[in-house]
């Protein structure tokens, strides 16, 4: 019996984890053909203002995959009006192809709320299902229990522990604004978003206003960082009236100082690779505190901004010696915004307008002691940061 595969998706855009998932996938279960079909209207997400037209996704799908023999990318959601429901896709190509097995293939998470789309009994009548997973463990907990239900409930499902590239569509797109993909993104995919102007590469990113530039920031950023990054700008605006520093310089430092907050570990060390930053041992053993210093970058290079600015954003995490007043307001902006809440944030707000140095010393010795306790590493920079202040 022929093997029929479906791979669904947005690919807004389709990336090089897209199409190395599609040949293993292919391989792994000695596929015929693989169909694969960008969807018209995701039931399941909200596509962002700026997405390619469903035309243009569906273009980028067929570059991307090109290469790969027996894929063939079908624009037969796009034909159809309205959401995109895979039930109504799995008839349809049961029904061109009624002697094969259809294979349905998804990810973790569409996997584990499969019971929640629309028809699931008939998709489970019409095809088999396929999941895609990384083999992490409380991962692979998770699908087998859901595995198990599901051929409980008659279903056939297969398990294709696959090594994806482990980057979400989100991800990439932050990247692309930070002129970063080329790990991800396969040139003539990347040729044909420049061509088009898509995702807003051609955008002019410097010397924006200050409520363009709060647009920018807003857009890349995850939805439970904006408060915070608001309240931020909000802190280092009052602390820089207070104690004489640029407040526009504190405003702009407070936008941006997480500006790739979003941004994994791995994600970190691709974006210092691709800007060229060689990395000291902490920082290359610790990406997790990288994203101040790929912020500045990315503040210095797609936005534009002063030196002081910069210098504010990547010590704003550290710390650093000999910092000047920008620098320490931003730090003790971060630390101590209207949305923070913890045992002595009083405090330090109370040492944020009486004396600077000692609300510095304080975050420091909070943080070092706090690090200690988890028995993770601590910066040089904040030992020597503390330093200058004793």
């Amino acid at each position: 019996m022929k093997r029929i595969g479906i791979y669904g998706g947005t690919f807004n855009p389709p990336h090089l984890g897209h199409v190395r998932g599609a040949r293993f996938a292919m391989s792994a279960l000695q596929l015929h053909k693989l169909l694969v079909i960008p969807t018209n209207i995701s039931p399941h997400k909200q596509l962002p203002a700026d997405t390619p037209t469903p035309q243009q996704r569906y273009e980028m799908t067929k570059i991307a995959f090109s290469e790969i023999c027996g894929a063939e990318v079908s624009d037969m959601e796009l034909k159809r009006e309205g959401a995109s429901y895979t039930f109504e896709t799995v008839e349809a190509v049961k029904d061109i192809h009624p002697d094969a097995e259809i294979v349905l293939f998804m990810g973790t998470d569409m996997f584990l709320s499969f019971l929640e789309w629309k028809n699931p009994g008939k998709i489970m009548e019409d095809a088999s299902l396929a999941v895609f997973y990384r083999g992490d463990k409380g991962e692979k907990e998770a699908v087998a229990q859901q595995a198990e239900i599901l051929r409980q409930m008659g279903a056939t499902v297969y398990l294709v522990d696959n090594p994806v590239t482990m980057i979400s569509s989100t991800d990439l797109r932050r990247l692309i604004t930070f002129n970063c993909t080329a790990e991800f993104l396969s040139k003539d995919v990347m040729d044909y978003i420049r061509k088009e102007k898509l995702y807003g590469i051609d955008k002019p990113r410097k010397q924006l206003s200050m409520e363009q530039l709060e647009q920018e920031v807003v857009s890349l950023l995850k939805p439970n960082r904006v408060a915070h990054v608001l309240g931020c700008r909000v802190a280092a605006i009052d602390l820089a009236k207070h104690w004489g520093a640029d407040p526009v310089d504190a405003a702009r430092a407070g936008l941006l100082h997480d500006i790739t907050k979003a941004l994994d570990g791995p994600l970190q060390l691709t974006l210092c690779q691709e800007y060229g930053i060689l990395l000291d041992n902490f920082s290359a053993e610790n990406p997790k505190t990288l994203h101040a210093l790929t912020g500045s970058l990315v503040a210095e290079r797609i936005f534009g901004e002063n030196p002081q600015v910069v210098s504010a954003i990547r010590s704003h995490t550290t710390g650093k010696a000999n910092m000047n007043v920008l620098e320490k307001i931003i730090y003790i902006a971060d630390y101590m915004e209207p949305n923070r809440a913890f045992p002595g944030v009083e405090e330090l707000r109370h040492l944020a307008y009486t004396d600077l140095d000692k609300a510095l010393r304080w975050g420091l010795e909070n943080t070092l002691a706090m690090l200690k306790a988890q028995g993770s590493q601590v910066s040089p920079a904040s030992q020597e940061a503390l330093a200058c202040l004793i």
